[in-house]
């Protein structure tokens, strides 16, 4: 099969970068409609205008309405048709960038995605997740390009929740082990086809960054400060993990976090949190060198990333509850079958089991 690299059109990251979404707009159309939270366009709508100043464009805010559903997507398209937007802006949250790349997909513009926090990788991607008006997930929509423009404002990256930044190192910790087993198997990708050596670098270069940086990025941000570890991680819970996640594709640790649903009490635990268990469990599985093990559990703990199910919120441990998550996280529909080895429930239950245990054992060392 063919190999698909896949990635944003433009990449921008630095402090203050929200000033220049004028600049980098104007390229794509002559008005934008920017889509934000209240609260987003009261805070930052001002700094956002000023870059429009001296541009040959127009921005027009939109309030976002809560929640990625097909009527907020139908309602956003008919106010940029009204107002004849011919380019789209995200600024904010993860729900608040998918809406917006679905708005621009079925209007046929390009789309420029601003997040406010670097707590996942799921901006760049060229994927919607689709809510019901219950808030229910309805459906994924798979998007033929990734965003036009991915622009992360650093300082306001920075002020946002510490807790926000350590959940995307989260999710980001995986990728690169979830993109060596795709890589392994032979499975295909995210972008449709076989991975590239390039996105497995990236992957590497992201796990890499990780454990250089992660660390200091957590305590520079609790001091309230934004150093160079800080923009680092910041691209590497973005951009690399972005690239390295499309572009070669995921497998146990995503597989485990997607299935936690299960279990109500991790309702509030946040996707990334999720995920860098859902790691511990994947080099389970592969029987991960002690060495190796020591080392993304040693991070976490460093960081503050759960290393236990309790971590999770989870007290209740028995076989029959953890089996059910196990089902789930080898049905045909999730991703653990891109493992280069063949795996059952039983053995996935043992390695989610085994993770806590492990997780327990070096917090009391720790």
């Amino acid at each position: 099969m063919t190999r698909i690299y896949t990635s944003p059109g433009k990449y921008i990251q630095g402090p203050d970068a929200l000033c220049e979404l004028g600049a980098h707009a104007a390229p794509l159309g002559s008005k934008l409609l920017a889509i934000a939270t209240a609260t987003g366009i009261e805070r930052l709508g001002a700094k956002i205008e000023r870059g429009f100043a001296d541009v040959d464009a127009e921005i027009v805010f939109e309030r976002f309405e809560g929640e990625c559903t097909e009527h907020e997507i139908e309602r956003l398209c008919a106010v940029a048709r009204e107002a004849g937007c011919d380019v789209v802006a995200g600024i904010g949250g993860g729900k608040v960038l998918d809406t917006a790349k679905a708005v621009a997909y079925y209007l046929g513009a390009p789309v420029v995605v601003c997040p406010t926090a670097a707590s996942s990788d799921a901006p760049c991607s060229a994927l919607s997740v689709i809510y019901s008006d219950t808030g229910a997930l309805d459906r994924y929509l798979y998007l033929p390009a990734n965003p036009d423009v991915v622009l992360m404002d650093t300082t306001v990256i920075a002020g946002a929740p510490v807790r926000l930044i350590v959940a995307g190192m989260g999710d980001a910790l995986a990728t690169y082990f979830e993109a060596k087993a795709c890589v392994n198997s032979d499975a295909s990708t995210c972008a449709g086809g076989k991975a590239t050596g390039t996105a497995l670098a990236c992957a590497r270069l992201c796990f890499d960054t990780l454990m250089e940086d992660g660390v200091k990025a957590k305590v520079a941000l609790e001091a309230g400060c934004c150093t160079p570890a800080v923009e680092r991680v910041i691209e590497a819970n973005t951009l690399l993990s972005g690239i390295g996640f499309e572009g070669c594709g995921l497998a146990a640790a995503h597989a485990v976090s997607n299935s936690m649903g299960l279990l109500p009490e991790t309702g509030h635990a946040m996707h990334g949190e999720k995920v860098a268990f859902g790691t511990l469990v994947q080099l389970v599985l592969e029987n991960a060198p002690t060495e190796l093990l020591e080392r993304v559990l040693g991070f976490c703990l460093e960081v503050g990333l759960p290393v236990t199910l309790e971590d999770l919120g989870v007290e209740d441990i028995s076989r029959d509850r953890i089996m059910a998550v196990a089902e789930s996280a080898c049905a045909p529909t999730e991703t653990m079958g891109n493992l280069p080895v063949a795996v059952t429930p039983d053995m996935v239950c043992d390695a989610i089991l085994a993770a806590d245990a492990f997780g327990r054992y070096y917090s009391l060392d720790s």
